[in-house]
């Protein structure tokens, strides 16, 4: 056992630590089926290493599952891993058209359910990790410590053990409060709020129809949301964002190389111009309470000032924010404002960047000092809106590499974004002609066309969808 008092490690516990022979036949555990996680997977088995995917739903892609009625921005040809595309192609699948956007529906029976088959029983599902470890080590102790294998703890109570980790868990299950500064509103708790990207138009129809509401959030997530409320006939909507104008919402219009992200903001622009949707700007939700009337929301800005909307339902479409809990006994060297490695911090920094103009990063940039431990995909980016499928994929394909010891190819990462100019300006007007506008919705937007509206480029958002 330890020493008490000078916290080292005794020669009876290194001999207790598994064999590094030992060590190298462990799989590599990696948490959540989605996108990224599956593409880990994909590279992983090119590279002939055991896996285990471990997926917290009762199906893969539990939480793209969510949103499946919404369309992404990318296109097919951003969404497909290359790794995974091989191992499909090999068992005789066919991509779909590369230039279509996908819904997430799609995205899952169309590309990860086929891929999740070819790995059989290596993808758990109903597997929700609640902790993450070193066999017989706390985060304290040092000596031997990167000898030693990860210990995975599920939720029934089962240990794994693992040569390494990769959690694409994502931070969907996380979302930011609805109260402003960070803190949850007053009353927060007691109403019953949605988060991002309900199904208005489908199963949440009934919710919403005839129902004043209350979406608070600049994203595009929010602009989603906003669009389909905007199809239900005698729906108030009321859209609160802090910020003094929604430029950075609207976003580039035809100058996106993303022409659906650009379409969003600027049918969002006609609807707000056209009074269809009120918006409130300098909104610092405060504090929500129930009343005869409805669900009261109040803003107070930091000057003191406030002002307050009553609404029969609230969208709280505020981001995401990763949850680091699992790993807490884990050595992790976490970037203080973003929460993602230190780092990648300055690389994916909203204030900084776009999704578009984020470097190629890989496990160099992944790494913390606790060796073998890698977040991938959105939750490695902590708090920042700016990631991408295809920035996913090459952090896997980096990661693995790296946990085979091929630092060559670790490090040379390689990444085309939408930013570039490669996607079609017709793309969304193509789309829009086949199934409606390709803004998150997965039927027509409107009717009628809305007049566009001219939007500055230098307005670009940050937010990739």
């Amino acid at each position: 056992m330890s020493d008490g008092c000078c916290s080292t490690t005794t020669p009876l516990e290194l001999e207790q630590t598994v064999p590094t022979g030992e060590l190298g036949l462990l799989p590599v555990v990696v948490i959540g089926a989605g996108p990224v996680g599956l593409a880990a997977a994909a590279h992983l088995a090119e590279r002939g290493q055991d896996f285990l995917v471990l997926e917290a739903g009762d199906q893969i892609a539990a939480s793209v599952v969510q949103w499946g009625h919404v369309r992404v921005f990318s296109p097919w040809t951003y969404n497909i891993d290359a790794a995974a595309r091989r191992l499909l192609e090999a068992a005789g699948w066919t991509a779909p058209d590369a230039d279509w956007l996908p819904t997430g529906a799609e995205l899952i029976d169309d590309y990860l359910a086929p891929l999740a088959e070819l790995f059989g029983p290596r993808v758990r599902l109903g597997a929700k990790v609640t902790a993450i470890s070193r066999l017989g080590y706390d985060r304290v102790r040092t000596n031997g410590r990167d000898d030693t294998p990860f210990l995975v703890r599920l939720q029934d109570g089962e240990e794994l053990l693992a040569r390494a980790v990769i959690d694409a868990s994502g931070t969907y299950t996380s979302p930011n409060v609805l109260g402003a500064s960070g803190l949850p509103a007053h009353g927060e708790a007691t109403i019953e709020i949605d988060h991002a990207l309900p199904d208005v138009l489908g199963a949440d129809r009934d919710r919403y129809e005839g129902k004043h509401t209350l979406v608070v959030g600049a994203g595009h997530s929010a602009a989603t949301t906003l669009l389909a409320l905007a199809q239900l006939e005698s729906t108030p909507i009321t859209w609160a964002i802090r910020a003094a104008g929604a430029g950075r919402t609207y976003g580039g219009g035809e100058a996106d190389a993303l022409p659906a992200r650009g379409a969003l903001g600027t049918r969002l622009r006609a609807h707000v111009d056209a009074g269809r949707i009120r918006l409130l700007t300098g909104f610092y939700t405060h504090r929500v309470a129930a009343t005869a009337e409805g669900i009261e929301v109040v803003s107070r800005d930091p000057s003191g000032a406030e002002q307050s909307v009553t609404v029969d339902q609230i969208v709280s479409a505020t981001g995401y924010r990763p949850d680091h809990s699992i790993a807490a006994e884990l050595r992790l060297d976490l970037d203080p404002v973003l929460g993602s490695t230190r780092q990648l911090a300055p690389l994916i920094d909203p204030n900084q960047h776009s999704c578009g103009t984020v470097p190629a990063h890989g496990a160099d940039e992944l790494s913390h000092p606790e060796a073998g431990y890698y977040a991938v995909g959105v939750k490695s980016y902590g708090r920042a809106p700016t990631f991408l499928m295809a920035t996913g994929y090459e952090q896997v394909r980096s990661v693995a590499a790296a946990i085979v010891g091929d630092w060559e190819a670790a490090r040379d990462v390689q990444l085309d974004l939408p930013e570039t100019g490669v996607c079609s300006s017709n793309l969304a007007e193509a789309q829009e002609k086949r199934v409606g506008l390709a803004t998150g919705i997965s039927g027509g937007l409107l009717d009628t066309p809305l007049p566009l509206a001219t939007v500055s480029a230098s307005a670009g958002s940050s937010c990739c969808g």
